[in-house]
């Protein structure tokens, strides 16, 4: 048996712990003939598993990750040629990794967690921050009725890390994955673009989505990568729909409750090819 541990990275609400729930639900269901298969909890919080579970399969929204609440499982799997392995799956707030970029410190449990070999980053596809110029930022705003300038004799605001756009966060935690003290050698890397559904009209490809909607990004992956780094890009739809919102249900979420199964809300997107696989990620990330 291998042990092995894969880091979940994100900006707050990115589609983590969705991604969680959902997989849960599918290792356990094992209504479809997935890469992976449930063997046996090791360590985690199974109350916390199964609600989050619950939640998803009711088609509720899921209460943000706590910053002091970041769970982590670990999770024997089996793949179909029998290989067992132990797996470590945090469920860690998005919080955690925008200190990073907006304020350079790292706490000690992330920074252990961050040593995993394999990485998935999550990155909201349809909440992507595109860059901007400043005269196009105070137009908009102008011609919303947004105050650009503050009250204060007419300062213009202060830039804020948060300002940034979403490629040059992603690019500076990655950049942070690749240096010391973060740095373990090779790695491989699952960029997963969650709310795929979301994003689908648009006919694009996940490769052609991030090179169109990041390019910076694109092309970081590409060349800006350590020697030994390996990467996919994955378009992820675990929730499939528009949820509850605040307990009222949504004609969106009835038509997911109406499924026959659950895991037909799942979609799962890689070059071309198109599955309700979500362990499918996770297993390249252990082969």
């Amino acid at each position: 048996m291998a042990e092995k541990s894969v880091v979940v990275i994100g900006l707050p609400e990115s589609g983590k712990t969705t991604y969680l729930a959902a997989f849960w639900h599918v290792l356990l269901e094992a209504d479809i003939n997935s890469k992976l298969k449930f063997s046996v909890l090791r360590s985690g919080n199974t109350e916390h598993l199964n609600q989050i579970a619950d939640l998803w399969r009711q088609a509720h929204k899921q209460e943000r990750t706590s910053v002091s609440g970041d769970r982590v499982v670990n999770v024997m799997v089996r793949d179909d040629d029998g290989n067992i392995d132990s797996v470590s799956f945090p469920d860690v707030a998005g919080e955690a990794f925008r200190q990073m970029w907006e304020e350079r410190e790292c706490d000690q449990e992330i920074s252990r967690m961050i040593l995993s070999n394999g990485v998935m980053f999550f990155i909201h596809a349809d909440t992507i921050k595109a860059p901007g110029w400043i005269v196009d930022d105070r137009v908009q705003s102008e011609n919303a009725g947004i105050a650009y300038e503050t009250e204060n004799n007419g300062i213009p605001l202060a830039w804020t890390p948060r300002m940034a756009p979403t490629q040059v966060q992603v690019i500076d935690l990655l950049q942070s994955l690749q240096n010391p003290p973060f740095d373990v050698g090779p790695r491989k890397l699952a960029l997963v673009l969650s709310a795929w559904d979301t994003v689908e009209a648009e006919k694009l490809s996940p490769k052609d989505y991030l090179a169109k909607r990041m390019p910076l990004l694109r092309q970081y992956l590409t060349n800006g990568l350590n020697d030994g780094w390996t990467f996919r890009i994955y378009g992820i739809s675990a929730q499939g729909g528009d949820y509850d919102k605040k307990s009222q249900p949504t004609v969106a979420a009835d038509n997911l409750r109406e499924l026959s199964s659950p895991t037909e809300r799942i979609k799962v997107e890689y070059d071309g090819n198109i599955s309700h696989d979500l362990t499918e990620p996770l297993h390249w990330l252990l082969r």
